[in-house]
């Protein structure tokens, strides 16, 4: 099932006056991943993503998450995907080093974008410009009732109307503003080597370890510098920052995510 169809089955199941205090926040996370992608597809790192984002924007984001928990928690109630992705819906508090990051950030100018990134951001907005299209012709269609100020459908045509125009003109920005560059350019920075700083992230448990990538004879476990043949530093040799890696280990297969390559 499509994400749009089963928020919709989410919704229609709600009682009246809860289904119109949470339609709002479930629907921005609808617009945010796309409507018609398979519900099947969403992964525990894109639903931190989106915590992420709420937390970046103005207000309570505990208060405006809850509702996208709530939603989550009926998927895996519905048995339509293994895991509760509710679990990964938190907000993070962040680091020294991530509020350095985020506050340098604020200070540049222009965003950087890949040729990959320009592309994606160009299907997403003839994405949502289509959905706009549909939309107005949804109101057009609700506004003709003659009851239209006691129209329920009116009302969430308008709010996601709003959220697709927010969204657009937030694509539009990135589009005319952003500094494109090759990936060559920004990879050489975060490519990992030997003698890398290696942070990764547990994709199941969300717990974090740094490692220094060294040669076999330079191995030290206790002090966490790993070899470049070991299963952890084989795995993580030449990848980027924002990579996920996997790794073959006697309980099973570890899935990483890079946080960072120093």
């Amino acid at each position: 099932m499509s994400l749009g169809e089963v928020a919709f089955s989410y919704l229609t199941s709600l009682p009246p006056e809860d289904s119109q205090d949470k339609q709002k926040e479930v629907n921005k996370f609808i617009l945010w991943y796309g409507k018609d992608r398979p519900v099947t597809r969403i992964t525990p790192l894109e639903v931190e993503t989106y915590a992420g984002w709420v937390a970046s924007s103005t207000g309570d984001a505990n208060k405006k998450l809850q509702p996208v928990k709530d939603f989550l928690s009926y998927v895996k109630k519905e048995k339509l995907v293994k895991t509760n992705l509710a679990t990964h819906l938190r907000v993070k508090q962040p680091s020294t080093k991530t509020r350095a990051r985020a506050k340098a950030a604020k200070q540049k100018p222009q965003d950087v974008l890949t040729a990959e990134d320009y592309g994606k951001l160009q299907a997403q907005l003839a994405s949502l410009e289509e959905d706009r299209r549909l939309i107005a012709e949804e109101l057009r269609r609700a506004a003709a009732d003659k009851d239209f100020r006691e129209n329920a459908p009116l009302q969430a045509a308008r709010e996601q109307r709003d959220q697709i125009e927010a969204r657009i003109r937030e694509i539009q920005t990135a589009l005319n503003t952003g500094v494109l560059v090759q990936q060559e350019e920004i990879a050489e920075a975060t490519v990992a080597r030997l003698g890398s700083k290696v942070t990764l992230r547990d994709m199941s448990s969300g717990k974090q370890v740094t490692y220094t990538l060294v040669t076999k004879n330079d191995a030290n476990p206790a002090k966490s510098k790993i070899s470049i043949v070991s299963p952890i530093g084989k795995a993580c040799l030449n990848q980027r920052q924002g990579d996920t890696v996997k790794v073959i280990a006697p309980a099973g297969e570890l899935s990483y995510q890079i946080e960072s390559v120093d």
